[in-house]
């Protein structure tokens, strides 16, 4: 592997570390990416290498909220804190943490039983520069509205525990929108979730919670379809580019909590709609020369 195609390999994993958590769509900048600089590696291994790569920023949200996420308790059956939120059940297991689980498996399941079918669909046909800048002005108009919509609003759900089991399916409902590139996971299930009374850190930490099991199923989807035939040196670039993901992505997942408990979306809004023009106008004077 040549030191130009490992730079090249740090580019992307500083892009998605930076992007996955943010409501800008790391999808949509990997492509914009991949245009600009794009790996020497076959098509089959790009199409794994878009979602896997994520990988690395999911797991910097298992570390930082490890706590909330584990639902195993083994300090001799004392609850960690106070309130019937800690209690413990019969079997060592926090029953706050087991209730999070049940809405994060029910709001993953409208993207597995779209996203599975269109997989191979939405490969061939959307993961292009201009369904990107497209969705990312449409996505970015939808903040600035919702976020005047919403100015002064007070937010009936204003701590995680208290999103029900309807409300975390159609938030799953509002993922399925992330099937198509440019539009950001994080980003319509936020939008989802603040549409639905959903206080702003809540609706992005739910947004964290939902990017595990559904990037860990893509992922192992791309990998059985196609990682097996990879050789040795494009798994030393998978893991690479994880790795370099989930470094960046740990300070991206703490400045955006830190970020929404003082501030709004709108900036993000206003980026996508600069971003997507920018986007348009660059490929669209590339197709004229």
């Amino acid at each position: 592997m040549s030191i130009i195609e490992i730079l090249k390999v740090i580019v992307y994993g500083l892009v998605e570390g930076y992007t996955e958590w943010l409501p800008i769509s790391s999808t949509g900048h990997l492509i914009l990416v991949e245009e600009l600089i794009p790996l020497n590696q076959p098509e089959q291994f790009i199409e794994v290498f878009r979602v896997v790569i994520q990988l690395g920023a999911i797991l910097a949200v298992v570390v930082i909220f490890w706590n909330k996420l584990w639902p195993f308790f083994w300090a001799g059956g004392k609850a960690i804190g106070k309130g019937d939120e800690d209690a413990i059940g019969p079997v060592g297991v926090r029953i706050s943490t087991l209730a999070l689980w049940i809405k994060i498996i029910i709001a993953c399941i409208p993207a597995a039983v779209v996203g599975i079918p269109l997989d191979d669909f939405l490969d061939a046909h959307l993961y292009n520069a201009f369904v990107v800048a497209l969705t990312l002005i449409i996505y970015g108009v939808i903040f600035i509205w919702i976020e005047r919509r919403n100015e002064g609003a007070v937010f009936p759900v204003d701590r995680i525990s208290r999103i029900d089991i309807k409300t975390a399916l159609l938030i799953g409902v509002f993922q399925c929108l992330s099937l198509i590139p440019g539009t950001s996971r994080s980003g319509s299930t936020i939008i989802g979730a603040m549409l639905l009374g959903c206080a702003r850190p809540v609706a992005a930490e739910f947004s964290f919670f939902l990017g595990i099991p559904v990037m860990f199923g893509a992922s192992l989807l791309k990998i059985i379809k196609h990682g097996l035939a990879f050789t040795g040196q494009q798994w030393l670039i998978l893991l690479l580019g994880m790795l370099i993901s989930f470094i960046v992505a740990l300070y991206a997942v703490r400045f955006l909590m830190d970020y929404v408990r003082k501030h709004d979306f709108a900036v993000f809004g206003y980026y996508r709609i600069v971003l997507g023009v920018i986007v348009l106008i660059y490929f669209g004077i590339s197709a004229l020369i």
